[in-house]
């Protein structure tokens, strides 16, 4: 998407105007929700609401697997001894 849209930016500018890859991105980045944002809209496409996504992503993909923090919590407790 950087690529097809620095190409755009490229063909609508002065031939005198350098766009260094460095800048380029940081642009691209700058502005990637913002670009994202309009090309749903244009598609019409509709995310699902904030909340179930926050509720869908935060959740261990899986379940037998633990997170890093709770290996590590269980790693330092104390032990006790028989």
């Amino acid at each position: 998407v950087s690529r097809e849209l620095l190409d755009l930016v490229t063909e609508q500018a002065d031939d005198e105007i350098v766009f260094p890859p460095e800048r380029w991105a940081a642009t691209f980045r700058s502005h990637a929700q913002l670009i994202l944002h309009e090309l749903g809209e244009y598609l019409g496409y509709s995310p699902p609401p904030l909340l179930e996504r926050l509720i869908e992503d935060a959740q261990k993909i899986h379940q037998q697997r633990p997170i890093l923090q709770e290996t590590l919590a269980t790693a330092t407790q104390p032990r006790c001894e028989s």
